[in-house]
């Protein structure tokens, strides 16, 4: 069970993967991971922890609840 709250960056990519995401892939600053039709930015926190407010919401840009995240 993943806790919700601030994650490292390989963690995240790592959760997005198990919910089916493939990624990620390079693209202008940021990477980004595609599932179906829904493209979610990976943001780059420069070796610190993806805060809880970020989580939320590349989160909610993904479709994934936090129930369904915290059961990858």
């Amino acid at each position: 069970m993943r806790p919700w709250g601030p994650v490292p960056r390989r963690k995240h990519i790592q959760g997005l993967r198990a919910l089916g995401f493939d990624g990620p892939f390079s693209s202008g600053r940021h990477q980004f991971m595609v599932r179906r039709d829904v493209v979610v930015t990976v943001p780059n926190p420069h070796g610190r922890d993806i805060g809880l407010e970020l989580l939320s919401r590349v989160l909610r840009q993904a479709g994934v609840s936090r129930r369904e995240w915290e059961s990858v």
